[in-house]
């Protein structure tokens, strides 16, 4: 057998077992996916008296049902969508503005600034609780939307990111706008700011999911049911034995709290990876 031939078997028994591996690791992460979607689909009486009928029939939507019928879910679910989505714009915005200035303008301090905004990183958000609650129990501004969206707009990783990214963007660009005696805010918006798109796509995603899922934050500021966003709501409707007695409407719960995120990522996964990956800006 000649040597090509042989490394060309080489390569794709390697290839094979290296999809073998790939199907294995997402069997195992999807696999608490489905046990999940499959509790959610069962009488609670029914899991309680056999935890393993949740491999065989019959299903029911009744745990939906009941999530459905809660007098507020639908409040909690706009809640969520104006506070995450509120957050997830503001964040865009701002980011993209701040990492344009740190990559591209030169201005006194600048070097200090960015680390100032890098050391925001390294604190966690429980060492400013008591003083942001302070304050906003001052302001006025707990049991409001901006009283939810505030605290996230100090997004220190979304500036290092946009600036990271704008300074992969070859400055020749800036130049040619310029000699087309464009101003600085039309090179943003017209030149640069469409090559930004995986970028701002991942912060995007990444901000939305974590508002979405926060649940400390709201729920030291939002004490009124009106206000509880779909995390703290859906936990208010939780009894001292719902872990005990109603799986299957806690596990109702989960699908349909986590249904939005799951959509939001499949429609935007391209550009994760192309942002993650650190593709060249094309």
């Amino acid at each position: 057998m000649s040597a090509p031939a042989t490394s060309i078997k080489g390569r794709a028994f390697g290839d094979r077992v290296l999809l073998a591996l790939v199907i294995l690791l997402s069997i195992i992460m999807i696999a608490p996916v489905l046990w999940v979607i499959g509790l959610s689909l069962k009488e609670n009486a029914e899991l309680m008296a056999n935890p393993n009928s949740v491999f065989h029939a019959p299903y029911t939507l009744k745990n939906y049902i009941n999530t459905i019928g809660t007098s507020s879910v639908f409040r909690w679910v706009l809640n969520s969508i104006v506070v995450s989505g509120g957050l997830t714009l503001a964040t865009l915005i701002l980011s993209s503005l701040a990492g344009y200035g740190f990559a591209r303008l030169n201005f006194p301090g600048r070097n200090i600034l960015f680390v100032i905004v890098l050391f925001g990183l390294a604190v966690p958000e429980q060492a400013v609780l008591v003083a942001r609650h302070q304050i906003f129990s001052m302001l006025k501004f707990h049991n409001t939307y901006h009283g939810l969206i505030l605290p996230g707009l100090s997004a220190s990783f979304g500036v290092f990111l946009m600036t990271q990214y704008f300074r992969a963007i070859p400055k020749e660009l800036d130049e040619a706008a310029m000699l087309d005696n464009a101003g600085r805010f039309k090179i943003f918006w017209k030149v640069l700011l469409p090559l930004t798109v995986p970028a701002q796509a991942t912060l995007g995603i990444f901000t939305f999911l974590g508002a979405w899922n926060d649940y400390f934050w709201p729920l030291i500021s939002a004490t009124k049911k009106d206000m509880f966003t779909l995390t703290v709501g859906m936990a208010s409707t939780q009894t001292n034995f719902a872990q005990s007695e109603g799986i299957g409407f806690l596990m109702a719960q989960a699908v349909f709290a986590g249904a939005p995120i799951l959509i939001i990522y499949l429609f935007f996964q391209k550009y994760i990876v192309t942002a993650v990956s650190g593709a060249a800006v094309r």
